[in-house]
């Protein structure tokens, strides 16, 4: 099975093009279940049936693990089956006939409009340069903030673009999303100022040089830009961990709040589905609140 599994991962990685995340997850994922297969002396993938992943099904949730973390480890080893029964490599599929659980639809972290201005207002290169941070990694890092909260990037998005992946002229980003999927999204005009005197630090950059760098100046790494972030909400003195994400999470819910159509913002996030997106329509109350008291004649006294 190891041999199969390489094969799998193989594919995912030249044929679907899925992120580095996600293969380094179902790696560890599938390897789990081998070993646990090992342990029952089923060591060919013929010998799966759905008794086996029953059991495992059953393992896991005796791990108390969370809902969200079952799913995901199932939904590796059932994309696994699904590709061995594409190939032909085996005449029953262990889980044709056997239901996924359903995720739990936790709503996602994010800032309000306030504390936005608060963490953008707080980490102002001028306001931290007294501190033992360089110039070019006060602009940095505040550039970084504003473009994340300013076009929806997840962290690996912001990580990996290159200086030419930006058009400060026109006012647009491209990005490589998820599954290698291209897409273009507005920046807008305090972000591409940020940017612009960020870039006055660099020295000739290229268009393929990435375009935030390390402390080494080097290609700032996903972690890089997690911990910049941790640290900036610290220097606002923010009481809760505030990660890349919560960015992302406050872009879409400040855009809808703000009469977004849902479509467009499916557009900017990068969104296979809509269903992905409509989980921010639960978090526009804020925006249901303001038009209730505009419009409604006994909204108030």
């Amino acid at each position: 099975m190891l041999d199969e599994r390489e094969k799998f991962l193989l594919y995912l990685k030249t044929q679907k093009n899925v992120s580095r995340h996600t293969l380094r997850a179902y790696s560890q994922d599938l390897k789990e279940f081998f070993s646990f297969c090992a342990q029952l002396k089923k060591d060919n993938v013929k010998d799966i049936d759905r008794l086996v992943i029953r059991t495992f099904a059953s393992s896991l949730t005796e791990r108390n693990l969370k809902k969200n973390s079952i799913i995901r480890k199932l939904s590796a080893v059932r994309s696994f089956f699904n590709y061995l029964y594409q190939k032909g490599d085996i005449e029953d599929n262990p889980f044709s006939l056997l239901n996924s659980p359903r995720k739990d639809k936790n709503l996602p972290r994010f800032l309000t409009e306030d504390e936005m201005e608060k963490l953008s207002s707080e980490n102002i290169p001028s306001k931290v340069l007294s501190s033992n941070l360089g110039y070019s990694l006060a602009f940095r890092d505040y550039a970084l903030i504003m473009l994340i909260y300013s076009s929806g990037l997840r962290r690996s998005e912001a990580a990996n673009l290159k200086v030419g992946d930006l058009d400060i002229f026109s006012g647009f980003v491209r990005i490589m999303g998820k599954g290698m999927k291209e897409r273009t999204v507005p920046v807008g005009d305090h972000a591409l100022e940020a940017i612009k005197k960020y870039l006055e630090f660099r020295k000739n950059p290229g268009p393929q040089d990435p375009l935030f760098l390390n402390n080494s100046g080097r290609k700032l790494s996903d972690a890089g830009v997690a911990f910049i972030i941790k640290k900036m909400a610290k220097r606002a003195r923010f009481a809760r961990n505030i990660n890349p994400h919560a960015l992302r999470h406050s872009f879409a819910t400040h855009m809808l709040n703000n009469g977004c159509d849902l479509r467009a913002l499916q557009e900017m996030l990068g969104h296979a589905n809509l269903a992905t997106t409509q989980i921010y329509t639960h978090m526009s109350i804020e925006h249901l609140k303001k038009v209730y008291e505009k419009f409604h004649p006994r909204s108030k006294k």
